[in-house]
């Protein structure tokens, strides 16, 4: 780095340790701290390159970065993970893919265990500027109810989730959001589902026509976010994606350490 680049590294490093940024608090963007600190942008991003690689903060997102949150738990150290010794196929098709895994866990004698492997997801929940956020009621044949779901769908190979989240969003709804954050990748159902889970949380929407893909979009609408605890205690969000990206919202807005007990 040269001069110029290093003292921003320095100012930025500085910041971040006397604590002006909070834990989990976006950091300010990249047009931001161009302007602030007078650096170009490719010089710019060798400082925050070096700062995510420190640990200093996360990238989220295209050109998008946050401060880590606190964590105040140690990862356990010294247990062994599961042995797999080999597996096979029972089925499989474009949708689905049923296997028995051999598998041994510490101290234990190996047995056979039934792994479903499924697709790769990216599901993004919508905000605009009223707290409301872009869902979708529809029917569900395999519990046989109507409920509200985010917008989401199957990653495509080679494609990046991002690109899959604007897609499906665009398809689903007739809406564009203006902008995408990845907050979390997940497993819905990790004892025996492989199905890897991307949600995104999506800032201000233009319309840019009528939902393409007539089968997945169902009524749409823009709800309250003050409704979800309700819509929540009626069994009407439907899918592990919106209930993980819907809870994100809530507990963000309400900051670490706070409880509802009287």
């Amino acid at each position: 780095m040269g001069p110029k680049t290093t003292k921003v590294y320095e100012t930025l490093r500085a910041r971040l340790t006397a604590g002006e940024y909070a834990a989990g608090e976006k950091f300010p963007s990249e047009r931001t701290l161009v302007e602030e600190l007078g650096i170009g942008r490719t010089a710019l991003r060798q400082v925050l390159a070096r700062l995510v690689a420190e640990g200093a903060l996360e990238v989220r997102g295209r050109s998008s970065y946050r401060v880590p949150g606190a964590v105040s738990v140690e990862r356990p150290e010294g247990l062994e993970p599961w042995r797999i010794h080999g597996e096979r196929d029972l089925y499989d098709n474009r949708w689905v893919k049923l296997q028995l895994w051999d598998v041994q866990p510490p101290g234990m004698e190996p047995f056979e265990h039934h792994v479903v492997r499924l697709h790769h997801v990216a599901v993004t929940a919508v905000l605009d500027d009223q707290d409301r956020v872009l869902m979708m009621w529809r029917y569900r044949f395999v519990p046989q109810q109507f409920g509200w779901e985010l917008p989401g769908g199957i990653v495509d190979e080679g494609e990046d989730p991002a690109d899959t989240a604007l897609r499906e969003v665009v398809e689903e709804t007739g809406w564009r959001p203006k902008s995408l954050e990845h907050v979390v990748t997940y497993q819905p159902m990790v004892g025996m589902v492989d199905s890897p889970h991307e949600i995104f949380v999506g800032h201000g929407a233009e319309k840019v026509g009528e939902p393409s893909d007539l089968e997945e979009a169902g009524h749409i609408e823009w709800v309250p976010l003050a409704d979800v605890p309700g819509l929540m205690a009626r069994g009407e969000l439907m899918g592990s994606g919106t209930l993980v990206a819907l809870l994100h919202i809530l507990a963000s807005r309400r900051g670490p350490g706070v409880t509802t007990g009287r």
